[in-house]
């Protein structure tokens, strides 16, 4: 199922069944690169293809996305991994996912470090990443009953069926269960490594590796 309507007056919104379905279709519209696209913004099940007015009517842009979708090679999108370093020793509420989930400390992170998440949309905070899915077993924690009033850049937090990373410092009510020492947004300098689409692997560090890492941007 695929469908379009407009998004205002300069976007077309694209529906799809399912989250992997629109992630390919946002993939393929960025590399296809029509001139009068401006932005391709992917929130779960739906992707806003933002255009210039000026150079398209809603029609047309509808009608040349319809044939990227129709025409596309679904294994083109190709999109990239990330491998982010996480220290666990820094979890704020490793003991809360523990008693919500009935696992063992090392367990939850065996778990959360074997799982390929992608990033299904981008926002909260600038480049914040929401990642599915969570394995059964880590899902359902729910959030902190009262949020904090300060998440520390780099702090990885789950909740629900996803987990996702503070990239600046931020209130925050999910379960925080490590942190990353790399550096994921550079607003100033437009440093935004991670797309929707993108997928993340997380691997376990101990405390003497995040100082040296501590500050580096992702590769």
């Amino acid at each position: 199922m695929f469908f379009l309507e407009p998004l205002g007056d300069q976007a077309v919104l694209a529906h799809f069944e399912n989250e992997d379905l629109a992630a390919n279709f946002a993939q393929v519209v960025r590399r296809h690169a029509r001139a009068w696209v401006i932005d391709v913004v992917q929130a779960y099940i739906t992707v806003a293809v933002f255009f210039d007015a000026e150079q398209i009517r809603f029609a047309d842009a509808a009608a040349e996305l319809k044939q990227i979708e129709s025409g596309a090679d679904k294994t083109e999108a190709n999109p990239a991994l990330h491998h982010i370093p996480c220290c666990y020793d820094l979890a704020l509420d490793m003991e809360r996912v523990t008693q919500h989930t009935g696992l063992a400390r090392d367990e939850v992170i065996r778990c959360h470090t074997s799982t390929e998440y992608t990033v299904y949309a981008i926002g909260f905070c600038p480049g914040f990443p929401y990642l599915g899915y969570l394995p059964p077993a880590l899902q359902g924690v729910p959030r902190l009953d009262a949020p904090r009033t300060r998440v520390e850049p780099g702090s990885v937090g789950m909740t629900g069926k996803q987990t996702g990373i503070y990239t600046e410092a931020r209130p925050g009510g999910w379960n925080i269960i490590g942190r990353t020492p790399l550096e994921l947004v550079g607003v100033r300098d437009g440093y935004f490594p991670i797309r929707t689409g993108d997928r993340v692997v997380f691997h376990a560090i101990d405390e003497s590796e995040y100082r040296t890492f501590l500050g580096k941007r992702l590769a």
